[in-house]
């Protein structure tokens, strides 16, 4: 990476704005993966499926707590 000399940080300005671009692109095709699948998931079905979880937890500790 060449250095800018007049940059007292040694900082490849041009380099930054380069990767920023790049990372930028990458960032555009991870929401665009995200938002599909995300459209796939039905909210009310992990809602439930949480709540049964909890609840399961919730009974198993309070019969552990029983045979103490």
């Amino acid at each position: 990476m060449a250095n800018n000399n007049n940059n007292p940080s040694k900082t490849n300005a041009q380099e930054v704005r380069k990767q920023n671009a790049q990372s930028a692109q990458g960032q555009g095709a991870q929401q665009q993966f995200g938002a599909e699948f995300a459209s796939e998931t039905n909210a009310q079905q992990v809602k439930k499926q949480n709540a049964q979880a909890a609840a399961g937890k919730a009974q198993a500790s309070a019969q552990q707590n029983k045979q103490q």
